[in-house]
């Protein structure tokens, strides 16, 4: 790539390493955001050989979310997850086959009459996570959330049971998938040869990490049988002309990244929700008004306006892909000068675009539910706000996701206040996505 301008990078380069000179393996995204406050909407890092221009200026996200000019590039640290699920719809490179075939399979997976057939399920796990938070017990936030995403995601999507709420912690399936996400961000600051020559253990960890995932996807199959019967993802792949191995794939990534983002959201809700008292009044009385003193029917989910609004602003400030590339479809300049050849790439920082003061204002980095106003949203650019991706590798599960998460926290807003131990402050774990860390409240009936 060329530049009019030279563009604004880190001030210590060094030989060899680049720019690596005081970032973590386990907070690269809160360094780059930190970059971007002081370097600007665009600018450049270097790691070993490889050259990163970082973006989080809206006019620029608008270029760059243009299809016909970008597509999804699958960056470094997405390919570095391709061991584990290799041509599932997140790691897939735009021109395999089986991309397009699991698009037009699973699409149906997520329309209105799918959703509608999958409330009744997310309510019945959501009832059991109250059952376990009657008890008054303080309850380890991360755990609890992941618990729950997962045990949905595995009884709508795959008619699996992961029996999370019969379990002291989350099934040996998450430790092994959070294992696995860690080695291939890490992956990242390996330094040429030496790493392979001193990361052995790790990876051989890792293999046998994916060979149990493997392991379990194969288990989950083997629940269902090959008959597919069934309406939900599992008996629309095995229906399918996908073949086995891409199958497995196309499980492991919704088992994964369908409930640790969730989880994640949820956490950083709950979070935000114990230090706003206020807002969660507000999001309770909704809940009364809307859904009564039942459960929350299916049709209840979408009137329940400020709940959502809360689910937005925490993928505000904690996004479910707090970055995403976009590589250029043909030669083409972006911005002022940056000249981007056909396949060369940049990464859209959502993480710092999302906390732009001059889009969200001056409170940026506060929670404020009303960010999502519908007046604030008209004066908003379109594409301040991104958190699932965009265009046509955007989630495909983003609909569902935001179906569950309002629901599940109309259900525990209703019934709950949230007591937070004294003295935490909020820390965020990186990994697939963003995460507290040492999150712990006690839910006390109302």
């Amino acid at each position: 790539m060329d530049v009019a301008v030279p563009l604004p990078h880190p001030r210590w380069r060094l030989p060899v390493l680049g720019d690596l000179l005081g970032v973590s393996p386990d907070h690269q995204i809160e360094h780059a955001v930190r970059l971007a406050r002081q370097l600007g909407p665009i600018y450049v890092r270097k790691i070993f050989n490889q050259t990163v221009v970082f973006v989080s200026g809206p006019g620029l996200a608008a270029e760059l979310v243009d299809e016909k000019r970008f597509a999804k590039h699958v960056a470094p640290t997405i390919v570095a997850l391709r061991p584990l699920i290799g041509d599932g719809l997140f790691t897939a490179y735009n021109d395999e086959p089986n991309l397009h075939a699991a698009y037009q399979v699973l699409t149906p997976a997520f329309s209105q009459a799918a959703m509608r057939g999958y409330h009744a399920t997310m309510v019945q796990v959501i009832r059991e996570l109250l059952d376990r938070w009657d008890a008054g017990a303080e309850s380890d936030v991360v755990s609890d959330m992941t618990k729950l995403t997962l045990e949905i995601i595995g009884r709508t999507g795959f008619g699996y049971s992961f029996d999370s709420f019969d379990r002291p912690t989350p099934h040996p399936f998450v430790a092994a998938m959070i294992r696995s996400l860690v080695y291939a961000q890490r992956s990242m600051f390996r330094p040429p040869v030496i790493g392979r020559l001193t990361g052995w253990r790790a990876d051989r960890r890792n293999r046998a990490d994916i060979a149990y995932l493997n392991a379990v996807v194969d288990e989950v199959v083997r629940t269902r049988g090959r008959d597919g019967d069934g309406d939900d993802m599992l008996a629309l792949m095995l229906r399918s002309p996908l073949d086995e191995v891409n199958i497995r794939h196309q499980i492991i990534t919704f088992l994964a990244g369908g409930h640790e983002t969730t989880a994640s959201m949820l956490s950083f809700a709950l979070h935000s929700l114990s230090t706003h008292p206020d807002v969660l009044a507000r999001a309770r009385a909704e809940v009364d008004a809307v859904c009564g003193a039942g459960d929350p029917a299916f049709e209840h989910v979408g009137k329940l306006r400020y709940v959502r609004r809360i689910v937005d602003e925490s993928l505000r400030l904690w996004p479910t892909a707090p970055a995403f590339a976009r590589e250029a479809r043909a030669d083409t300049t972006l911005g002022d000068g940056l000249r981007l050849r056909r396949g060369e790439w940049v990464l859209v920082l959502t993480a710092a675009l999302q906390r732009d003061p001059g889009v969200w204002g001056v409170d940026a980095d506060e929670f404020n539910p009303d960010h999502f106003a519908p007046e604030a949203a008209k004066r908003r650019p379109k594409h301040a706000f991104m958190p699932f991706g965009t265009g046509m590798r955007a989630c495909i599960g983003r609909q569902f996701a935001v179906h569950e998460g309002v629901l599940a926290l109309a259900m525990l807003i209703r019934r709950y206040d949230l007591r937070p131990r004294p003295g935490y402050r909020l820390r965020v774990r990186e990994l697939l996505t963003l995460k507290p860390e040492g999150l712990f409240l006690t839910p006390e009936r109302r």
